[in-house]
């Protein structure tokens, strides 16, 4: 029994510090290729640019869509050359907001469109793909509901493709309209910078398989023609649609200095719910792409391994949530642990320096930005329940519903509370799984505490934390919000 679980325990170690390892691979182009002079795109006479349509997919975001639509407008493009497509999957008053703004924008002389659909099917790629369908542009923009670009993005971003005719997209870097808000969105704001700061940029520059984020971003259409469209199999369309691109010849290219801004989710529950997706979509596209990938002709081994790395890396996740399970065995039955173990948990102190990185290369007051670490590192793990069953989900299903992320419209700052939030605190199978691994995590620190230098201990104390923080913030928000509904009766 003991050695079957120091087994599982080294095999365990060394799946983290595989990931680890390919975090410091990344990390370290980063430190090579930073300072790379990037390709500066033409001034384009207004004659030479192309027809650029913008999509802004919604679904139930009345909030923001104003916002939204008010920065498309705003983009200094030729007025006969851009228009601006609302692809509505909304069931509540959106298409009415949407539609009064469609005809203040139409009487002022722009190209805009309203685009409903009663039933979102294929959601957010099968929005994509029906406005497609009647777009003008040869150039395709795309802003989610809760970004905010600035009106020069166009000029920042379309003639990179005018100038290079290999490029399939151009990638804006996502900036934060309220970081400051609360140390949930400062924590994501961390690890949104590392992957965009340090991830992309590494894997632009050193000539890897990168993907389009989504949104803050340039398709050319006939790319998107080639690599077979938007397909609704996953929940990861944009992932999917970006590595197709590349298998079919199509180059992305990553602009750093180019930041759009928008709203990160205020919420533990929210957060969850949106890494739920990422990491179910992901999922689905290393079950679609992993055979095309190793395949490829066109790819290298060393990029074939990075982009399997790359499609797998929710895999982490489970690995910590197995930490945690093993606390209680190792407790009642200590295992003999090799010195090798010291150096595969070694290489996981990799992370924070890929995360602090990433702020020192950004801003000035990064001392301030990375204390919020520890955040990061506790909603990572009291997530792992969650992202292990997206994980799961996406193993042994395709496609599936797109819950978007609710968006708030909220201050930069602390003071604005998001009373109307469509969450509720529910006691569902999600929620037991939670309560039972903090309940097992508190064991096993009980048990701990009984044995002389142990290991399990800091583990359980993690886990404890993180589950505590993911349980105990939906329960705080729904007791604020039944207070505040009280208090306005």
């Amino acid at each position: 029994m003991t050695q079957w679980i120091g087994v599982l325990y080294m095999a365990t170690l060394a799946g983290l510090a595989l990931y680890a390892m390919h975090i410091t691979a990344l990390l370290l182009l980063y430190l090579k290729h930073r300072r790379d002079p990037g390709p500066v795109p033409p001034n384009l006479a207004e004659a030479a640019c192309p027809m650029v349509t913008i999509q802004i997919p919604l679904r139930n975001e009345p909030s923001v869509a104003r916002r939204v639509l008010a920065a498309a407008v705003a983009q200094r493009w030729p007025q006969d050359k851009l228009e601006i497509q609302l692809l509505d999957d909304s069931d509540d008053e959106t298409p009415a907001l949407l539609r009064a703004e469609v005809t203040r924008y139409r009487a002022r002389g722009f190209d805009v469109t309203l685009l409903h659909r009663a039933r979102p099917t294929g959601y957010k790629a099968g929005a994509l793909a029906e406005g497609l369908r009647h777009a003008q542009g040869e150039c395709i923009a795309i802003f989610d509901a809760d970004f905010c670009p600035d009106p020069d993005f166009l000029q920042h971003t379309v003639p990179h493709l005018v100038a290079d005719p290999a490029l399939g997209w151009v990638q804006a870097r996502w900036g934060h309209l309220n970081a400051d808000y609360s140390a949930v969105t400062r924590a994501q704001a961390l690890a949104l910078d590392a992957h965009f700061v340090i991830e992309q940029t590494a894997r632009h520059r050193a000539g890897l398989l990168l993907n389009f984020n989504g949104t803050a971003g340039v398709w050319r259409r006939q790319a998107i023609a080639e690599a077979g469209g938007w397909q609704s199999d996953t929940v990861a369309e944009d992932l999917d649609l970006s590595y197709r691109a590349q298998l079919a010849g199509w180059r992305g290219r990553y602009l750093p200095d180019v930041v759009a801004l928008a709203e990160l989710p205020p919420l533990v529950t929210a957060f969850k719910q949106q890494q739920y997706r990422w990491a179910k979509g992901a999922m689905q596209c290393l079950r679609k792409l992993a055979g095309p990938i190793l395949r490829s002709p066109r790819l290298k081994p060393h990029q074939k391994a990075l982009a399997l790395l790359h499609l797998s890396g929710y895999l982490p996740q489970p690995l910590f949530l197995l930490l945690t399970l093993l606390a209680v065995p190792m407790a009642l039955f200590p295992p003999r642990v090799p010195p090798l173990a010291a150096s595969l948990g070694a290489i996981t102190m990799i992370l924070p320096l890929f995360y602090f990185t990433a702020q020192i290369a950004t801003y000035r007051d990064w001392p301030r930005r990375v204390l919020y670490y520890p955040v990061l590192m506790l909603l990572g793990i009291g997530i792992s329940w969650s992202t292990t069953l997206a994980l799961l989900d996406g193993a042994f299903h395709w496609g599936g519903e797109f819950v978007r992320t609710p968006k708030y419209r909220l201050d930069r700052h602390r003071g604005a509370f998001p009373l109307a939030s469509p969450y509720r605190f529910r006691l569902n199978a999600l929620l037991i799984g939670e309560v039972f691994l903090g309940m097992y995590a508190l064991i096993a620190l009980a048990l701990a505490h009984q044995l002389p230098g142990d290991s399990v201990t800091p583990i359980s104390l993690i886990a404890l934390g993180g589950i505590a923080w993911v349980i105990g913030s939906p329960l705080y928000h729904s007791a604020r919000q039944r207070a505040n509904q009280k208090g306005t009766r």
